[in-house]
């Protein structure tokens, strides 16, 4: 799944600094990728362990 969500958030992002670099700004697009990065973001930083969740193990 990291392999497929990286590149997916990297166009995104390449897409919105594109987007804004365009003689017309297209505001959905913008928005759009910076929603896809967001998710992509939300995606790989679900898979790493809480700091607390240590302290909550140790104390049962």
């Amino acid at each position: 799944m990291k392999k497929i969500v990286f590149p997916i958030m990297l166009l995104a992002i390449a897409v919105a600094f594109y987007e804004q670099t365009a003689n017309e700004k297209n505001v959905y697009v913008t928005v759009a990728a910076i929603a896809v990065f967001m998710f992509g973001m939300m995606q790989l930083s679900a898979k790493i362990p809480s700091k607390n969740q240590e302290k909550e193990e140790d104390a049962e």
